[in-house]
């Protein structure tokens, strides 16, 4: 499968790096476009098959899918540009712009009553170390290319084929979510200096033991409290600690944050 990446930007560079790492698309098949040139050196240096170009049209002409990954106020502007260049009975659309829904995506690419296959993507800037937490919407494709799609985002994390309506809430569990998980190690790693440990050996640790419970969980599927249970005995420390941090609103600042990050 070929793919075309519109924009070399955060998302977009990082959808190309870890299609680069994994092995369901070649790396001679990936073809990324931006305006400067800056961006597309510095992908050429890391991974020199990569076909990159500043002609958005060159770089769609024979691709299977055609990816956007360029700012909300310009997807109008690119879609006009490339849309002469697109043959919808072979070739899907698919964008990783945030906010922007498959209504307005397909009213700005109907060309004479025809409309491609058309995707809404999103995942998180995870996607560069293939660990990224993807979610897809579809519309106008095929069992086949849905697969395929779901195929190659699995290689690069996890992917989930989801109803549109779910979007907002994905999002700001995962695409907003990583950031917010950095701020929780950011945080650990202050208290940790606090506690006298010097600030990289903080963030290690604190690396370290997120990547152990997510692991104990992918290994048991047991309810996050259940292993809770298991590392709190009555009267101890970590009791204490989870109580400190209840007091002080912990999951109700984390729901908070969900529910901010899904409003328009």
């Amino acid at each position: 499968m070929k793919i075309a990446i519109i924009g070399a930007g955060n998302m977009g560079g990082a959808l190309a790096r870890g299609l680069a790492q994994g092995s369901l698309v070649q790396t001679s098949d990936i073809y990324v476009s931006n305006p400067s040139t800056a961006k597309l050196e510095a992908l050429k240096g890391e991974y020199p098959n990569i076909n990159t170009t500043t002609s958005n049209c060159d770089a769609v002409a024979t691709a299977d899918v055609v990816v956007l990954a360029v700012k909300p106020w310009k997807v109008e502007q690119v879609l006009d540009e490339i849309k002469p260049h697109l043959d919808y009975s072979r070739q899907a659309v698919a964008s990783m712009v945030g906010g922007l829904d498959i209504e307005q995506l397909s009213a700005w690419l109907e060309k004479g009553g025809a409309l491609p296959a058309t995707y809404l993507i999103m995942p998180n800037t995870a996607i560069a170390v293939m660990q990224s937490m993807t979610f897809i919407v579809s519309a106008r494709s095929t069992a086949e290319q849905d697969c395929a799609l779901v195929d190659i985002f699995n290689e690069l994390g996890k992917a989930m084929l989801i109803e549109e309506s779910a979007m907002p809430a994905a999002t700001s569990l995962a695409s907003c979510g990583i950031a917010y998980a950095f701020r929780y190690i950011r945080a650990a790693m202050e208290g940790g200096v606090e506690l006298g440990v010097r600030a990289d050996d903080a963030k290690h640790i604190v690396m370290q033991t997120l990547r152990g419970a997510v692991e104990v969980l992918a290994a048991s599927d047991a309810h996050p409290e259940a292993e809770i249970d298991r590392v709190t005995t009555p009267g101890g420390l970590t009791i204490r600690g989870l109580n400190a941090m209840e007091a002080a609103g912990f999951t109700h600042s984390v729901i908070e944050g969900l529910r901010a990050s899904t409003k328009r």
